[in-house]
């Protein structure tokens, strides 16, 4: 019997299509396979918050592995529901979040799309995400029988005083000390400030990347941002990643220069806040699409290079302390005010769409209140779609596909 033949593929969907994806998935398999072989070749593995200072244990040579990244490749994988609902069996309730539950099943069953993460040596948790992080962990560190460091960031209500600066800067040192009892060696203080540059680095690249979108058309949308978004959220402080976002900038700007729109005839810009639905993007950048929307940026992803403004690269150490503790889902709603102001008048952004996340409270609770600020003083419609990160059993699409279309005619009209 012959071979059907190959579908033939859209020209234009293959010109819009990022280059730089498959060295991403490279890189990130190459640093899977590592984390997953760190017995091997005698390396230390450290689970740690996506918020947490992750400078210190590259430059201890340690191998930082990322639960929340995890429940997001559970998430987008479409893993999620299964994970969620064997955590739910293990007792865990179904309003805990869907990437703790995700993770906590993954770990006791070896589920998930690369068959659980590898065995932790150690934990370290910065609560400057949550505060379900620190039960999490520490049901982590019961299973595994590991040592865990907690790192407390206060909330950032309006100032940032000196004492609550001084506060976090001894918990870097006591982290430091930390893992030098860990690893069995002792920091090398020249090294850090070599990955605290690179850190940096990392950071002012990332930025760029997501500031080309305040391009019309945009040459990539928040959706992409999600995708890239991986290395500066693991391994900044590496070489690699220095490399990767400098290569993706250059790819960007030659899109720029070509005519390159991801949203062939954009009309409308829109902004997202809050996490993905990692189980619909595709799905959501291509509904916003058929109304000619682009999503040009998001809150989430800039969340690492917007504190870029708050370090010293010269004093990385205690820079980073303020940097760690202000990033914007630790801040208040008079701060969180004022980032989407400056976002939606720098990407010109015509609406903003919030995501109601039933799993990430800290981020999605003050969302109304915001709604109203920005509808009053801004004058741009907004959209609220309430889902979950990960749990698709919290989606529903008819309703939600109704939502949108009524939010674009109010855009159109």
């Amino acid at each position: 019997m012959a071979d059907a033949p190959e579908k033939a593929r859209d020209p234009e969907k293959e010109k819009r299509k990022i280059k730089s994806v498959s060295k991403m998935k490279e890189i990130m398999t190459n640093y899977y396979i590592e984390a997953k072989t760190a017995r091997d070749s005698g390396k230390k593995v450290a689970w740690i918050t996506s918020g947490g200072p992750v400078e210190p244990l590259i430059a201890m040579d340690v191998i930082p592995v990322y639960p929340e990244n995890h429940g997001a490749m559970i998430g987008a994988s479409k893993m999620g529901v299964d994970l969620c609902e064997k955590a739910e069996e293990m007792g865990y309730s179904r309003d805990l979040c869907s990437y703790a539950r995700a993770d906590i099943a993954s770990a006791a069953t070896n589920g998930g799309p690369i068959g659980g993460l590898p065995e932790p040596d150690f934990l370290v948790c910065c609560n400057n995400i949550c505060g379900t992080v620190l039960k999490w962990y520490e049901v982590a560190a019961r299973y595994y029988n590991v040592p865990l460091f907690i790192l407390d960031t206060p909330f950032v209500h309006r100032e940032f005083s000196d004492a609550a600066r001084d506060y976090v800067i001894r918990q870097i040192y006591e982290y430091i000390d930390f893992l030098e009892v860990q690893c069995g060696k002792k920091a090398d203080f020249d090294r850090m400030q070599e990955v605290g540059k690179l850190s940096v680095e990392s950071m002012r690249l990332w930025q760029a990347v997501l500031d080309v979108a305040a391009h019309k058309p945009a040459p990539m949308s928040a959706f992409d941002a999600f995708f890239h978004l991986a290395l500066i959220v693991t391994l900044r402080g590496k070489p690699v990643v220095v490399d990767y976002y400098q290569g993706l900038l250059d790819e960007m700007n030659e899109r720029i220069r070509d005519g390159i729109a991801m949203v062939p005839n954009e009309k409308y810009r829109l902004l997202w806040d809050n996490l993905p639905i990692w189980y619909k993007t595709k799905w959501l950048s291509e509904k916003f699409a058929s109304h000619d929307a682009c999503l040009v940026a998001d809150t989430y992803t800039s969340a690492w290079s917007g504190v870029l403004p708050l370090i010293d690269e010269n004093n990385f150490l205690e820079t980073m302390s303020v940097a760690y503790t202000k990033i914007y889902i630790n801040i208040s709603i008079d701060l969180m005010i004022d980032k989407l102001r400056e976002m939606i008048r720098k990407y010109d952004a015509d609406g903003l769409v919030m995501h109601s996340n039933r799993s990430c409270k800290p981020y999605s609770l003050g969302q109304y209140d915001l709604q109203k600020m920005v509808m009053k003083e801004l004058k741009i419609p907004t959209l609220i779609i309430e889902a979950d990160m990960v749990d698709e059993r919290q989606f529903s699409e008819s309703q939600i596909d109704t939502r949108i279309d009524a939010f674009m005619e109010t855009l159109k009209s």
